[in-house]
């Protein structure tokens, strides 16, 4: 939890680097919240027909896009690369199974790269 609320205050960040633990440990907690959020929906009544998604999820996803994406671009520059690569993520299959392999890269912990020296 602690690395889920980590990510909510560095929201507006996007430079610098996050490591592993604080990137998964986000997505962790995220999809927890998420499926809880799915199912508040389905018990209150308010999912949508056919989606299974509603009223809490879609305010759940608007609350979490900010801080999603700038701990996966802070991910991506301490692996060294670009936020450009979170385009990747357009492309069908391929482009969500590339971004899986990037975000599973352990990046440089002993110094720094072009955005920064690692933080503990």
């Amino acid at each position: 939890m602690y690395w889920y609320l980590i990510a909510f205050r560095k929201y507006t960040r996007f430079y610098g680097r996050a490591r592993r633990r604080e990137f998964w440990m986000f997505m962790l907690f995220n999809i927890l919240f998420m499926l809880l959020a799915i199912v508040i929906d389905a018990k209150a009544g308010t999912a949508f027909i056919g989606f299974g998604v509603g009223l809490f999820t879609i305010t759940y996803m608007l609350v979490a896009f900010l801080p999603t994406l700038s701990v996966s671009v802070r991910r991506l520059h301490d692996i060294g690369e670009g936020s450009q690569m979170l385009l990747f993520g357009l492309v069908p299959l391929f482009g969500a199974a590339w971004l899986l392999i990037l975000f599973a890269r352990d990046g440089n912990p002993g110094g720094g790269n072009q955005y920064g020296r690692c933080q503990k």
